[in-house]
């Protein structure tokens, strides 16, 4: 049984997460309810041992506006907005909790992806987009920085030269660019991307989960590990791996030619 949220559309079927951000007329910008809502969600992914894949996605025209500062009006005692209040008790969080889950995250960017919502797509493990959506960090118009982890994993997916450029102008990217530049995974037509997103998560959810959740490991640690320390990382997952029950399937399936039948384990 799943519950129910106002403004997020959730459900899990065969080991597949479905979270869809809905709140479509205003572009799924992130309010206080929907930070409540996202939270319980990923409560419930955090205590799922059946999760073998989470799909992430949007309603409407857009994937997501970011900060919906209309709703949560983050105000000091001088009346001026404590902007630092609101990454700490809601983004900050998000974000590393998405980041952190064990099973692979499918992100679908339907529509834009502003502020924030960059931040909260590219938490995401593989992101496709549709053709038509964008990706804008516009903080410079209304005065602030890019947040929510985004001036951390900008540099590392597209490079120093192109995340200045991206952050201090304002300006959008393609989905079409972003995958160019390596901000996505692919861009693909939209009526061709929840087809591609679900097929995805199939394959992961089918797939060897103990050897997805150890690649996440790794390459999340790479960014701030030494080649030594990479290398002793790799040594011991790859010692767990090489005695699970799934790394004996898919050796035996090698060698019969044949599709493996994992099961997790």
């Amino acid at each position: 049984m799943t519950p129910t949220h106002r403004t997020v559309r959730f459900e899990c079927e065969r080991g597949i997460a479905r979270v869809t951000l809905d709140r479509p007329a205003q572009l799924n910008g992130l309010s206080a309810d929907m930070h409540c809502d996202l939270r319980e969600v990923l409560t419930v992914l955090e205590q799922d041992d059946t999760l073998r894949c989470v799909l992430l996605t949007g309603t409407g025209r857009g994937f997501c506006s970011g900060a919906d500062l209309a709703s949560t009006p983050e105000c000091g005692p001088d009346g001026r907005r404590d902007l630092g209040t609101m990454l700490e008790r809601d983004f900050n969080p998000l974000v590393m909790r998405l980041r952190a889950l064990p099973v692979p995250v499918v992100v679908a960017v339907n529509g834009v992806a502003a502020g924030a919502g960059v931040s909260l797509a590219l938490a995401g493990d593989v992101v496709l987009a549709a053709q038509g959506a964008s990706f804008v960090l516009a903080f410079v118009r209304i005065g602030v920085m890019p947040d929510a982890g985004a001036t951390w994993i900008l540099p590392r997916l597209i490079g120093p030269a192109r995340a200045m450029a991206l952050c201090l102008l304002g300006e959008a990217m393609t989905a079409e660019a972003a995958q160019q530049a390596g901000l996505i995974w692919r861009a693909t037509s939209a009526d061709a991307l929840m087809p591609e997103a679900e097929a995805l998560c199939a394959r992961f959810a089918s797939g060897p989960a103990l050897a997805l959740r150890h690649i996440k490991t790794a390459l999340q640690a790479a960014p701030e590990a030494t080649l030594h320390e990479q290398l002793a990382l790799e040594t011991r997952l790859q010692h767990e791996l090489g005695r699970s029950d799934d790394c004996i399937e898919g050796v035996n399936a090698f060698l019969e030619r044949r599709a493996p039948r994992f099961t997790g384990r």
